[in-house]
Formats: structure tokens, C-alpha cells, sequence
């Protein structure tokens, strides 16, 4: 609408601006013959100077020349003594004489003189009125407007009137007796409207581009509002379907970038809570099985006795209450995601492993700690990382004879990190079982959920977990926990690396043994 209240009086403008063009440039030819008219009225003359002109010569121009006008030359009017009647000027001269002669004979007669010479003048306007009606009204040229149309632009007025094709402009230009001609200049309708279909053009062009601009503009401004509404909206959906871990960005109008920031907010917290309850829920009842595990083997030792069986059959109840209650977490559904906070790989394993030293050595265990001097850090949550060492290491406990020997091993590089747990136990039969989330290794006790832990915290980081036979004849886990959090290495890369660490460990115990 804008465009069209601009283009449409700019349209009319124009074409009014071509029609006072056309009509300026008549007056223009109109005026070249003036020259000639204020001088003659001689026809051939003029007719020699109508055909020299440019609208003359097309065809376009016409001279209107009242009657009376046509003598050969303008002598006589300038001398003021009219040639067509000879006898009226002589009368009029004798009688000034008589006046004169009148007027010398006395004062007395001094007013019959001034009556004379009055008459003398009457009589010369008279004889000049008579000569000048004398000759006929006629036209150069080629004649377009009506009769009446020239006779009112003779009285003084230009006008411009509508003729067969076209226009016409009739101006009128006064001649050397006091009349009035009329120069007539024909303007045809190309003429009036010549540029204006073109300037049309240009200006339906600049206003179909303006609204092109226009519309391309309100489509970036309205993408800007659009996209982040939907973008919270995707986002919302997503979170209700479970996806904790998606979030907003924070752009567009103050309004949405506000709304965004509560979204990310409720988002943070909704997974703070529900991380603890997964905590709870999950990581709980495992970390019971641990001093579970100290009071069973501490109940073991009671020796024989009715006290020493109800301790047991206690401790056996509760290990079978706390499997229950894992199994019954398991089926509310998949833990989520959680924010990731790293920690000191290193220093949880040493710390996890002076724990299990105790109860190893109770039970007359070998144990064997490698690669944990120095600080490699893990994208894993600390309280992850304790309850996979812990799941590992109490599987070793739970589902090996006492006196069986374990080792840890922590391999690391620039990409990754490998703890190897090993042991010289009966081994596992069906590894790909075991890592499967709820399912144990068919053993008494085993819920599976130990291995699932540990799978859950490799997979956080983009890394994995295999099961196979160790060098000390038994079980080893492999966790491969990545540095970059995006994914491990190829899995030729991977095993390679894993035999090299495998020949390297085999060395190190070969070297252990013959020591």
C-alpha cells in the first residue's frame, strides 16, 4: 500500500510533467514566427517563413491573419497617410488649411480652427478604417481547430484545444497594425505522451523491487522471532520426551532470550533432581553391596554356631533384599543424562584400591597396582568413577575363590584412558551377557547392574567396555574412557593400541615373575 500511494501520484506527475513538455515546446515553435509577423503580413513572406520553421516544416504549423492586414509593405501606416483613398486625404488637408487661414485672421476665429483640425483628424482615422477592412482574412498553412476556437485566441488568450490525432495550440501574437494573428501549432498524442509509458515502467519496477526488499526484509526480521520460538518449543518437546541434556541457545528478541534462560535453567534443574534420585536409585544399592560384602566375609570368620548361621542367613537376606531393590530400580527406566564434572583417574583408583587392599589381604589375595603415579584426568564424575571401580572390584570379591590374585592396570595417551581390571578367577562364559543392562552372569547374586554401571560411565565419554580372558587366566575388564568426549578411535587403532598394552603388561609380569 505504501508503494502504491507513492507510485501512483509519481505516475500522474509524470505524465502531466510530459504534457506541459509538449505543450512548452509548441509555445517554443509558436514564438519563432513572431519575428516575421511584427515586421509583415505579406502572405508570401510569410508563407517563406512558416515553411523555414521546424513546425512549419512538418506539417504542424498554421497562421491565422485577420482581415484587412494584407498590403505590400507597411509604408503607409508608418507615414500614417493611407493609399486607398486619395480624395478624402486632400479634402482633409484643404480643410486645415482654411482653418489656418481662419485662425490668423483673428482671435475671433481661433475656435472655428481648433474645430478644423479635429475634422482633419476624424477624416484621416475614417479614411484608414476604410483601407484596412479592404482586404480579406486568410491562413498559411494547414488549419485543425474550429473557427470559433481561433476566433476566441484572437481576442488575446492562448488556449489549447482538442483536435482530430491530438491538440492544438493556438497563440495569439499581436501585428505591426494593432490585430491580432493566431499561430496555431499541432500536438499530436505520441507527442503529449512521449517517456511516460517508459518513466511507467521504471517506477512499476523500482516498486515491485521495493517490495521485494520489503518482503525479504520482514522475512529475515520475522525468522529472527520465529526460529527461537520454535527452537524452545522443539526444545520443550524434547525434554518432555526425556532428553535431559538439550537446551536452548540463548538469542533473538529480549523476550525469547528471557524465556530461553528459564528453559536452560528448569532444564538444570529438572536434571540436578533427577540425577540424585538416579543416584539413589541406582548407585544406592550397589554401594550397599560393598560393606554388605565386608560383613559377609566377616560373618564367614564367625566360625560355627547358631549365632554365627543367623548372622549369615542375616547378611544373605540382605544381600537378596538389596538385589530386589536393584532390580526394581532397573524397571523404572533408563537413567538420563547428567552434567559431566571430571576427576583424577588416578587418584580415585588409588584411593578405591586402598580400600580393597584391606579386604584383600583378609582373604589372602595377590594384588598388583600399575600406571597410577601421575595425574590423567577423565571427563567422569567422581562418584561415577568410584561406583564403576567399585562394581569391578566387588565382582572380583563376589564371583572369584579366596587367595585368587587381581591387578589394575591404567594405561593413558593423548586420546585416551584404559583401566584394566584382571584377575585369576574361573572367568566369565558369556561376556556379551554380562554387558548387557540387567542381566548378570547367571550367578548367585549377580543382577547385573555392576557392569551396566560401568558401561553407562565409558559410554559418557565416548568410550566402551569389553570382556575377555586376562593373562592371569581369568577375567579381564577393559574400560576405554576418551579424552575428547566425542567418540573413541577406530577400532583397528584400538586394537592395536591394546595389543601393544597387552605386550607390554605380559613383559612387566614376566619381568615380576623372574624377579
Amino acid at each position: 500500500m505504501v508503494v502504491l500511494a507513492f507510485a501512483v501520484p509519481l505516475g500522474l506527475v509524470v505524465k502531466e510533467l510530459a504534457r506541459d513538455r509538449a505543450f512548452a515546446d509548441a509555445e517554443r515553435l509558436a514564438a519563432q514566427i513572431r519575428p516575421a509577423l511584427a515586421i509583415t503580413t505579406d502572405r508570401e513572406q510569410l508563407e517563406r517563413a512558416v515553411a523555414s520553421s521546424q513546425a512549419g516544416g512538418e506539417g504542424r504549423m498554421a497562421v491565422h491573419i485577420p482581415g484587412g492586414r494584407h498590403k505590400a509593405d507597411g509604408e503607409a501606416e508608418a507615414e500614417g497617410e493611407p493609399r486607398g483613398d486619395a480624395k478624402a486625404g486632400g479634402e482633409s488637408e484643404a480643410e486645415a488649411r482654411d482653418a489656418g487661414a481662419e485662425a490668423r485672421e483673428g482671435a475671433g476665429a481661433e475656435g472655428k480652427a481648433r474645430g478644423g483640425v479635429e475634422a482633419a483628424g476624424h477624416a484621416r482615422d475614417g479614411a484608414r478604417a476604410e483601407a484596412q477592412a479592404a482586404g480579406p482574412a486568410y491562413d498559411i498553412g494547414h488549419r485543425r481547430a474550429s473557427p470559433g476556437a481561433v476566433e476566441a485566441a484572437r481576442r488575446g488568450r492562448s488556449a489549447v484545444t482538442s483536435v482530430p490525432g491530438g491538440y492544438a495550440l493556438l497563440q495569439p501574437t499581436a501585428l505591426s497594425t494593432g490585430e491580432f494573428a493566431v499561430v496555431e501549432v499541432y500536438v499530436p498524442h505520441r507527442a503529449v505522451g512521449n517517456g511516460v509509458t517508459t518513466s511507467w515502467v521504471i517506477l512499476a519496477g523500482v516498486g515491485l523491487g521495493l517490495v521485494a526488499g520489503s518482503l525479504a526484509t520482514a522475512d529475515r526480521l520475522g525468522l529472527r522471532l520465529v526460529r527461537p520460538a520454535e527452537r524452545l518449543a522443539k526444545a520443550a518437546g524434547e525434554l518432555g520426551e526425556g532428553r535431559l541434556g538439550v537446551r536452548v541457545r540463548e538469542d533473538g528478541p529480549a523476550e525469547l532470550r528471557a524465556a530461553a534462560v528459564a528453559f536452560n535453567s528448569m532444564a538444570d534443574k529438572i536434571v540436578r533432581l533427577l540425577s540424585n534420585e538416579r543416584e539413589l536409585a541406582a548407585d544406592l544399592s550397589h554401594r550397599l553391596r560393598t560393606p554388605l560384602t565386608v560383613l559377609r566375609l566377616n560373618a564367614a570368620s564367625l566360625g560355627d554356631g547358631p549365632a554365627a548361621d543367623h548372622t549369615r542367613a542375616a547378611v544373605a537376606q540382605l544381600e537378596r533384599e538389596v538385589d530386589q531393590l536393584i532390580r526394581a530400580a532397573r524397571e523404572q527406566g533408563e537413567p538420563q543424562e547428567r552434567p559431566v564434572l571430571g576427576c583424577d583417574a588416578c587418584e580415585v583408583i588409588r584411593d578405591r584400591m586402598d580400600f580393597w587392599s584391606a579386604l584383600a589381604e583378609d582373604e589372602g589375595r595377590a594384588v598388583r597396582l600399575a600406571g597410577v603415579e601421575s595425574t590423567v584426568r577423565v571427563p567422569v564424575a567422581r562418584a561415577e568413577l568410584v561406583a564403576a571401580l567399585d562394581a569391578m572390584l566387588g565382582n572380583v570379591f563376589r564371583h572369584t575363590p579366596e587367595g585368587t590374585a587381581f591387578a589394575v592396570d591404567v594405561h593413558h595417551s593423548e586420546e585416551a584412558v584404559i583401566v584394566l581390571v584382571s584377575d585369576a578367577g574361573p572367568g566369565i562364559a558369556d561376556p556379551d551377557t554380562a554387558l548387557r543392562r540387567g542381566h548378570g552372569d547367571g550367578g548367585p547374586g549377580s543382577t547385573g547392574l555392576g557392569l551396566d554401571i560401568v558401561r553407562r560411565a565409558a559410554e559418557s565419554t565416548g568410550g566402551d567396555v569389553r570382556i575377555g580372558r586376562s593373562v592371569l587366566g581369568g577375567t579381564e575388564v577393559r574400560v576405554w574412557l576418551s579424552l575428547g568426549g566425542g567418540g573413541g578411535p577406530r577400532r583397528g587403532e584400538r586394537r592395536r593400541r591394546m595389543g601393544r598394552m597387552r605386550w607390554m603388561r605380559a613383559g612387566r609380569k614376566a619381568g615380576r615373575r623372574s624377579s
